[in-house]
């Protein structure tokens, strides 16, 4: 490719829009240029990498068994009713309307259309198992699209299902997805922590992120200073020793209470430990019921855990004038003799502790002595208590360390989730009866990962590509009288089906070279009158020049 001809070149100075690196030299590079908010255009040069990145995901699909397909964009709506997800997904479901009133969503994610398409097939136990995959684009209307093609609202996606007859023959299943990710992100040249993680929206009971530490990751999560334990933050759990157990129970009594709406405050009034106080947040659910989170003082409330524990699909704090509705006052909440109707949900660290202190539902008033099953009554108890550094590990009592991340795939156990849900999505069985399918999900999203390779690999003055995913294998420049030798040159590397890029522009050597540090293609070919006969040879991470001849050129991009 002459790069005089190519479409969409490089572009100098800052871009509005991020911070992010990746984003910043994607634009610039000319590998990408924005549409509207959250969507991006790919230029040819992007779209070399992406679809290099697309061949290397599915040289280990199929290696791993995958079998790729296509479903339609636009998704009949009565599947996503089908399954009640038109309202509990985690993101605002982008739906259309065709010319005869029929309804349907823009694929975010496609569960339900593969379980539709597999559920036409009257399958038996002999046709499972199997893992059927595609690459598509994807529709979600985030509330704040950022970062570049990090968080976006239009992207393509590797997402596969794979169908089972039971848990067992499914987890066999997880464990080659798994190798296979590992394998995948290795070979675009990023190191991967699998991390435990929620589900969200997708559904199940468990999934595993695919995390690359990174200081710009949005994703927080935990591992073990063993290296035994690694989770998000939306799912760790860790290790609560109990406190003051073997106290006596004391009388409870109020008290008056001259203090801010703090825990602090409270803590330093009564002059007792933090996590001997009682911490009460109140929360309003999507049908507007009050969801009231006790946790033990030196604790924060995971929402994500609370969310789960209570079945709630969205939560929010409820405001001052809710707190008041509901017979208590900012600061002073307390489940002891809380009349109005609320869901109490207690985390089991108020086990760990005995004689506790808190508000008393009214301004200035405390109570003491407050103890769990005595004075109060839980509706749901469970985990709802947010991991941070330095707490232990529920097994092998090693501290955790707080890293970022972004997430480039995640697989996900279904198991149920959508085969009850949707009508007639079952197999026969050796006994003859009809069994719902057990399922797994698993997904890469190309453009973030391709913004995270970026992300890992420039530096000052550009990109550095891994090779096996550049636009190009070699940045051809040519310098003023050494055109001819170029062409020459340029036309052998394309015989020997070289991927080349020739910078044949009538410019300043200063800005070919800028170019060629910006876009990033891993070795660059100089030739120019100084050179004469022979050509210099830089690899973009080196700073070391060498001269060759055309012969060992080529004997070297052989090898």
């Amino acid at each position: 490719m002459k790069y005089s001809q190519l479409f969409g070149k490089t572009k100098h100075g800052e871009r509005s829009g991020s911070d992010f690196i990746s984003h910043q030299l994607l634009l610039k590079g000319g590998f990408i240029e924005e549409s509207t908010a959250g969507r991006y255009f790919f230029l040819p040069l992007g779209w070399r990498v992406h679809e290099k990145i697309k061949k290397i995901i599915k040289e280990e699909m199929d290696a791993a068994g995958g079998q790729e397909m296509i479903s339609p964009v636009l998704h009949p709506l009565e599947l996503w009713e089908e399954t009640n997800r038109t309202n509990s997904v985690g993101f605002e479901l982008m739906s259309i309307e065709d010319r005869r009133g029929a309804k349907f969503a823009l694929g975010g994610t496609a569960e339900e259309m593969f379980v539709d398409v597999v559920r036409k097939f009257n399958l038996t136990y002999k046709d499972l198992p199997f893992n059927i995959y595609q690459f598509s684009t994807k529709f979600r209307d985030e509330m704040r699209a950022r970062g570049g093609l990090l968080r976006v609202r239009e992207f393509v996606m590797k997402d596969a299902y794979s169908f089972h007859t039971n848990e067992k023959d499914f987890k066999k299943e997880y464990q080659i997805m798994a190798k296979a990710y590992a394998k995948i992100f290795s070979r675009l040249g990023l190191k991967t922590l699998q991390v435990e993680a929620d589900n969200g929206y997708i559904g199940g009971e468990y999934c595993h992120e695919f995390q690359v530490e990174s200081p710009i990751g949005e994703g927080r999560f935990f591992v073990a200073t063993d290296k035994s334990y690694s989770a998000h933050e939306d799912v760790a759990v860790f290790y609560k020793e109990n406190k003051n157990i073997k106290e006596k129970m004391k009388p409870y009594k109020e008290v008056k209470a001259e203090r801010g709406n703090t825990m602090e405050d409270g803590a330093k009034l009564h002059q007792l430990p933090l996590w001997q106080q009682i911490k009460d947040v109140l929360y309003v659910n999507e049908k507007n019921e009050f969801i009231l989170a006790i946790i033990r003082g030196d604790f924060d409330v995971n929402e994500t855990k609370l969310l789960h524990l209570s079945g709630s699909y969205q939560l929010r704090p409820a405001t001052e004038e809710e707190i008041r509705k509901l017979g208590s006052e900012p600061g002073f909440i307390s489940p002891v003799g809380l009349k109005s109707k609320v869901k109490i949900v207690v985390d089991d660290s108020l086990h760990t502790i005995r004689n506790a202190y808190g508000g008393a539902n009214k301004k200035h008033l405390d109570a003491i002595n407050i103890n769990i099953d005595r004075d109060y009554q839980a509706d749901v108890e469970g985990d709802i208590a947010m991991a941070q550094e330095g707490f232990l590990t529920g097994k092998t009592r090693s501290p955790l360390q707080e890293k970022r991340g972004i997430e480039v795939g995640n697989i996900f156990q279904l198991g149920y989730h959508y085969s009850k849900r949707m009508k007639n999505a079952t197999f026969i069985d050796k006994d003859g009866k009809a069994k719902p399918f057990y399922m797994g999900c698993y997904g890469i999203g190309l453009g973030r990962t391709l913004a995270t390779i970026v992300e890992k690999y420039h530096d000052d003055r550009g990109i550095v590509w891994p090779a096996k995913i550049a636009p190009f294998q070699i940045h051809l420049i040519s310098l003023q009288g050494a055109t001819d030798q170029a062409k020459q040159l340029y036309e052998k590397l394309n015989k020997a089906n070289i991927e080349v890029l020739w910078d044949d522009r009538d410019e300043s050597p200063g800005k070919k070279f800028a170019v060629a540090d910006l876009v990033g293609i891993p070795i660059r070919l100089v030739v120019s009158t100084r050179t004469g006969n022979e050509v210099e040879w830089k690899n973009r991470a080196s700073d070391k020049t060498e001269l060759l001849t055309i012969t060992q050129v080529m004997k070297k991009l052989s090898v």
